[in-house]
């Protein structure tokens, strides 16, 4: 195994990874450049993933962005019109769907035969539908809480879209999910690369980071960058880091902090406005985050040729 391999394998330590550049071109092909954000409610993920899609959209990927958050917020952050994103049905609400794709109607009792692993091949050409800058949307809606060890033809449909992703080419998908994305399990390690944990300086915020970090290194999601969002400046940021190791250290591949913006509030929910203003720190340190999950992947790439 050559070094960049290993270190995928085995996390960096803290203060490595805060400087990458990119190094990809601007019109690459985003194979298997799958991205999972994932943090506690609150803390900034929503905007992060519509930020980033965009931002690459508009580096000339073909983006796909998955909202998998139960509050389904992702089609107003990317800047869809109110009207035309209330209209948007999940897939988990599809009924129709879910029994075509399953060969079981949801909500029709427990104890449904059905298929596991159905053909959805079809998914983002029938449900997918266009945001601003040519982002393609997809909402996947929440899973159910079946009863203790049960399944369901929603979840079962919701876990074959996650794995068909894998199949995907010549696109960048981003996912947008709850703290704790256990119910996508294998579906998730099998096809994404990346998992973005985005926290707040707060205790709550970094318990749910690190449980986060965790599940995803145990999933095999071989690189996971961390995001401290509403930093005040670099010297809380490494506070903040110096509480993670106190909370039980993980090696993040690497490390980033959003400062506070005080305009945020009131851009909210599109982050139309951000992109068209003039750059600020803000900007800055998104777009070392995003030049970091770019150089990555090409190392990642390069592991596995």
């Amino acid at each position: 195994m050559c070094d960049t391999c290993a270190q995928h394998t085995h996390g960096h330590e803290h203060g490595h990874g805060h400087s990458h550049h990119a190094v990809l071109p601007h019109n690459a092909s985003g194979d298997d450049f799958r991205v999972v954000v994932t943090g506690k409610g609150g803390v900034g993920k929503t905007t992060l993933t519509a930020l980033l899609a965009r931002q690459l959209a508009r580096r000339s990927y073909e983006v796909l962005a998955l909202d998998a958050d139960p509050q389904m917020n992702l089609p107003y952050a990317l800047g869809m019109r109110t009207e035309d994103a209330r209209r948007l049905v999940p897939l988990s609400e599809n009924l129709d769907y879910a029994e075509e794709k399953t060969g079981a109607r949801p909500g029709q009792g427990w104890g449904l035969f059905f298929r596991l692993n159905p053909d959805v091949d079809d998914v983002v050409a029938r449900f997918g539908v266009r945001a601003p800058d040519g982002v393609r949307l997809l909402v996947m809606g929440n899973t159910v809480q079946p009863a203790a060890g049960c399944l369901c033809p929603e979840n079962a449909l919701l876990a074959a879209v996650t794995n068909s992703l894998s199949l995907r080419r010549n696109e960048a998908v981003l996912m947008d999910t709850q703290a704790g994305f256990e119910h996508f399990g294998r579906a998730l390690a099998k096809g994404f690369r990346h998992a973005v944990v985005v926290t707040d300086p707060t205790f709550n915020g970094l318990q749910a980071a690190l449980h986060a970090a965790r599940l995803a290194s145990e999933l095999g999601i071989p690189a996971v960058h961390l995001v401290v969002n509403r930093a005040r400046d670099a010297r809380d940021f490494e506070r903040t880091l110096e509480r993670l190791d106190e909370e039980g250290a993980f090696r993040f591949t690497s490390m980033h902090w959003l400062p506070v913006d005080d305009v945020l509030p009131d851009m909210e929910p599109s982050v139309g406005a951000l992109l068209a203003r003039s750059p600020t720190l803000f900007d800055d340190k998104l777009g070392a985050l995003l030049d970091a999950l770019l150089t990555e992947q090409e190392e990642l790439l390069q592991c596995a040729s």
